[in-house]
């Protein structure tokens, strides 16, 4: 049991958990006003849109609705929260990944500050597709983490934890993904970028 700012015991995950898979929405609610706060930061961390953020905390919760009844109740629940909004998520992320936007932030961060005569513009639009074509031959969760690294700018620790994984793995993943994405890059024009070469 956990106790409420009134003092009153409130039920516990597992209680909830129980009454859920009966089919109680109240059950449903008090689990979401519990835990909506974390499971919405964690989406926003990913997704960096307030609309798509409240579009993975819903879908999650809708998850958790469905699946109450195979969960073990014996077991923390956030983690279990946590995994469903990363996962969709990154399926949110890996739909937009098209998008020009995005490309062009992660070309800007991964390349030297933009030269602006027409020449150079025209070379970075160049840029960008190879940038593209070369993220759509990456793995998606090597993708994932040299998104993260160099368009949000998360650090190796911080994507760990958002993964849920080793700060080995995540390192070893970055560094398989930058050598990648350089090899392609250097086979084009010649030349490295001061961040895909600082480890």
């Amino acid at each position: 049991m956990t106790t409420s700012t009134a003092g009153e015991a409130e039920p516990s995950d597992a209680l909830l958990l129980g009454r859920i898979a009966a089919g109680d929405l109240d059950a449903l609610e008090g689990l979401h006003e519990r835990y909506r706060r974390p499971v919405y930061t964690l989406a926003h961390g990913i997704t960096r849109s307030q609309e798509t953020a409240e579009e993975v905390l819903q879908d999650t919760f809708y998850r958790l609705y469905t699946n109450a009844g195979k969960l073990d109740a014996a077991q923390p629940l956030l983690p279990w929260l946590y995994r469903v909004a990363t996962n969709l998520s990154y399926n949110s992320v890996r739909r937009r990944w098209n998008i020009l936007e995005p490309l062009t932030l992660l070309t800007e961060r991964l390349f030297a500050p933009q030269r602006r005569s027409p020449e150079h513009l025209a070379e970075q639009r160049e840029l960008q597709d190879i940038v593209h074509a070369t993220l759509q031959e990456i793995p998606l969760n090597h993708r994932a983490v040299l998104t993260l690294y160099y368009l949000h700018e998360y650090s190796i620790l911080e994507i760990a934890d958002i993964l849920e994984l080793p700060e080995g793995t995540i390192k070893s993943r970055l560094h398989h993904a930058r050598k990648l994405l350089k090899a392609r890059l250097l086979r084009r024009y010649g030349e490295a970028t001061t961040l895909l070469d600082h480890t």
